[in-house]
């Protein structure tokens, strides 16, 4: 960092600029591995704890019913964080607050391996939900200081990185059932390499101060009018998102009609083209505009969701279900980069405003299909969910923002 400013002070000189460029940039992509990879962590420990689930299940002898009612304990930590996440990443900045976040986050996952009942286990995901939201609101301030830094659009690679990270989690997940692992010693593990990630790239965060910007009157319940229409379009892609999550498996069992390991099809082809169209979403906003791609990925969502309810088989439901990844991959990344620039609002409280409009949708998505799918059938619940993508394609047109 010293031979850095070292070089500036020389290149407003006229001196060295190219060895000026190449460090510049080289440092540059040291913050980028460094945001990148707190973002990897924080993916690598949800997936973690999720890949354990069935063996907690188990082990705390639950029902069904038992499990979704202290799962819901997740989201209302995560609820009960946004009211104040904004405030804490606002006054401390997040390359303070993403470090112990994050390492809290981990601790709370850790923490869930000890859990010997129900209760104990619902307080513990009560903590982590209060964790993961304070994570995620920093993890993305930050992402929106490096794609400043670079100029161009990057926010899409971010969120493929926690993509990857879920893929190899869940991988490492079926590697210690395997090998017996006990559930606590595979989260120590797991929160090991976390630290060891935050302890090495702490020291690139970007130190940025929010109070420059003009600061306009923000509430939690009050928000600006273009961050509504951003949170709304975040809601309808959540809310696919979630009905993906939750509901593919048994729309490829029960309508599909396939047996086995089969009915994962639907969601292993659906998040690997997710992250695929994250990896690559950046050169396509970059090329298109962010407004035109996500108009296109909201286009892309009811494509797919439509063409899985008109033709219910194997193969076009499996390439209908990679198109939904393909047209959700771009839109909550995008939606975040478009309100982290807000001309009048700290980066963070605008993260926050989106994020609780976004996440109902991902809280309300599954049950609403679940009654839905009682009163009509399961197939006219997935054509219902494919609708909010042309919604998603319409409100694009209500954002006054560039991009």
């Amino acid at each position: 960092m010293i031979y850095f400013n070292f070089l500036e002070r020389l290149k407003k000189k006229g001196k060295y600029k190219k060895a000026y460029s190449e460090v510049k940039q080289s440092y540059l992509n040291r913050i980028r591995w460094a945001v990148s990879l707190f973002y990897f962590g924080m993916g690598l420990t949800f997936a973690t704890w999720a890949s354990r689930i069935p063996t907690i299940k188990s082990a705390l002898n639950l029902t069904e019913a038992g499990l979704g009612s202290i799962l819901f304990a997740l989201p209302m930590g995560q609820l009960t964080m946004m009211m104040f996440s904004a405030k804490l990443v606002t006054r401390f900045g997040s390359n303070k607050t993403l470090p112990v976040a994050i390492l809290l986050y981990t601790f709370c996952m850790t923490n869930l391996g000890l859990a010997e009942n129900g209760w104990q286990l619902a307080i513990g995901l009560y903590f982590l939900g209060l964790t993961a939201n304070l994570t995620n609101i920093s993890v993305n301030t930050q992402g929106v200081y490096t794609e400043g830094l670079f100029k161009r659009n990057i926010m899409l690679s971010f969120h493929g990185v926690w993509s990857i990270a879920g893929f190899m989690g869940a991988l490492v997940g079926l590697v210690v059932l395997g090998f017996d692992m006990p559930t606590y010693a595979h989260f120590v593990m797991i929160g090991i390499i976390v630290f060891f990630l935050v302890a090495t790239n702490y020291t690139f965060l970007i130190k940025a101060k929010e109070t420059q910007k003009p600061t306009k009157k923000q509430s939690f319940f009050k928000i600006d009018t273009t961050l509504m229409w951003l949170g709304i379009i975040g809601f309808c892609s959540m809310a696919s998102e979630g009905v993906m999550f939750d509901w593919s498996g048994v729309y490829f069992k029960e309508i599909i009609h396939v047996d086995g390991s089969l009915s994962a099809l639907g969601y292993t082809s659906f998040m690997i083209m997710m992250a695929f169209g994250r990896f690559f979403g950046d050169r396509l906003t970059q090329k298109w505009g962010r407004k035109k791609v996500m108009q296109i990925s909201g286009c892309v969502i009811s494509i797919g969701l439509f063409t899985a309810v008109i033709f219910p088989y194997l193969i076009p439901a499996t390439l209908a279900f990679m198109v939904v990844g393909l047209g959700v991959s771009t839109i909550i990344p995008t939606m975040l980069s478009l309100a982290g620039k807000h001309p009048t609002i700290p980066t963070s409280q605008a993260l926050t405003s989106v994020s609780s409009i976004s996440f109902l949708g991902f809280l309300m998505g599954p049950p609403v299909i679940g009654y839905i799918a009682e009163a009509f059938g399961l197939q006219f619940s997935f054509a219902f969910i494919g609708v909010f993508g042309f919604i998603i394609a319409v409100m694009v047109t209500k954002i006054k923002m560039e991009g």
